[in-house]
């Protein structure tokens, strides 16, 4: 058995365990085997089975931000707590001065601790009265940010309604699937648009859409020939670019 075949089957395997943690509604844990699964299917480029992990992926991710939403508790914060500190399950908002890269880091804390957060960081009012709601994924060379701009929720000194997280949480994911159609449409290869959608999930991982967009590409990225360039620099890992 060559090394190929060998990884392709490891891949395999981890996604028989991401399913049985599926059907045991152990979410955190087949969402952590499914990431796993992808990582090591994107570094054979084998698109097809990231294809496959997609929808489980996505399900897992489903099911953790609904009991995240099921709370009906959302919380608007201008510091982070200590690391040790107890965190509940529920909606995050983080506002200046907490940055993006912020909601980032509280974000895989409570998925560390695994506790069913959805987390946003929102910047400064624009001067058009819209609040921009930013994702960050980060590595050695770059900085890959997603921005979109909603319509203010009401008084921001009080949290916003759920509804508003919800609805901000969409636009955000619409907003990174518009960017790779626009900054990759026409010619470019799939792979490309494939590398892309997984930077933008890493940003923001809170959207069903994005693992469809994500799915499609690695499906169309399956059936053209291998491209020879890397979308980004230094293009090792799809999750740490």
């Amino acid at each position: 058995m060559n090394a190929t075949v060998r990884q392709s089957k490891a891949v395999d395997e981890l996604m028989e365990q991401a399913s049985k943690a599926l059907a045991e509604a152990s979410y955190f844990e087949a969402e952590r085997v499914c990431m796993k699964a992808m990582d090591r299917a994107w570094a054979l480029r084998d698109y097809e089975r990231m294809a496959r992990i997609c929808l489980p992926l996505q399900e897992a991710r489903r099911q953790r931000r609904m009991m995240a939403v099921d709370t009906r508790r959302v919380y608007l914060w201008k510091t982070l707590p200590a690391r040790d500190a107890t965190v509940e399950a529920g909606m995050y908002l983080l506002q200046p001065p907490l940055i993006g890269m912020d909601a980032r880091v509280f974000r895989e804390l409570t998925e560390r601790k695994r506790v069913a957060t959805l987390v946003l960081a929102r910047e400064p009012t624009t001067k058009k009265g819209t609040v921009p709601i930013v994702g960050v994924a980060t590595g050695p060379t770059e900085v890959v940010s997603i921005r979109a701009y909603v319509k203010p929720w009401g008084d921001p000194s009080v949290a916003p309604p759920v509804e508003w997280m919800e609805e901000a949480a969409e636009a955000i994911g619409d907003a990174a699937i518009a960017k790779v159609e626009k900054d990759l449409g026409g010619e470019s290869p799939a792979a490309w648009r494939v590398d892309d959608l997984l930077h933008y999930l890493d940003a923001h991982p809170a959207h069903e859409k994005l693992h469809q967009s994500l799915e499609r590409e690695c499906r169309l990225a399956a059936k053209e020939p291998p491209v020879a360039t890397a979308r980004r620099r230094g293009n090792d890992n799809p999750f740490s670019f």
